[in-house]
């Protein structure tokens, strides 16, 4: 059975543009894990792609616009994890044959959406306590 990700109430901010926005990461990547669940990976794989080296850019100068606007004290460590992460998920992205991804491209691309889970559930909550002061 393929994971599942989802919104839950532990990993909302309160803040309605950054969890709009997460609840559609987690739909793009269900996606793609539900196609390659299905054997149709390899045609889901360029889209998924591209939409989250897009979503990431779109999503983090959102954020980051929300810390600078607000004097968020942490925004330079959250700038910093924003900065490292999508250099990995770009590398990911290179690294993926044009034939299509293996078994070890996917976990790879899953563990790093892990990481991101875990960056919501810790640091955007602290963000979104935050801005709701």
């Amino acid at each position: 059975m393929a994971i599942k990700y989802e919104l839950t109430k532990d990993l909302e901010t309160g803040n309605a543009t950054i969890d709009r926005e997460h609840r559609e990461l987690f739909q793009a990547v269900n996606t793609l894990m539900d196609a390659c669940g299905k054997g149709q990976g390899r045609a889901a794989i360029e889209p998924a792609l591209k939409f989250l080296l897009d979503y990431v850019n779109r999503h983090f100068a959102h954020e980051e616009q929300l810390q600078t606007q607000s004097g968020y004290p942490n925004y330079a460590g959250h700038k910093q994890f924003h900065e490292g992460y999508k250099r990995k998920l770009q590398d990911i992205a290179a690294q993926i044959p044009a034939a299509g991804p293996g078994v070890a491209d996917l976990n790879n691309l899953n563990m790093h959406i892990g990481k991101l889970v875990s960056h919501i559930k810790i640091e955007d909550k602290k963000l979104g306590a935050f801005l709701k002061k």
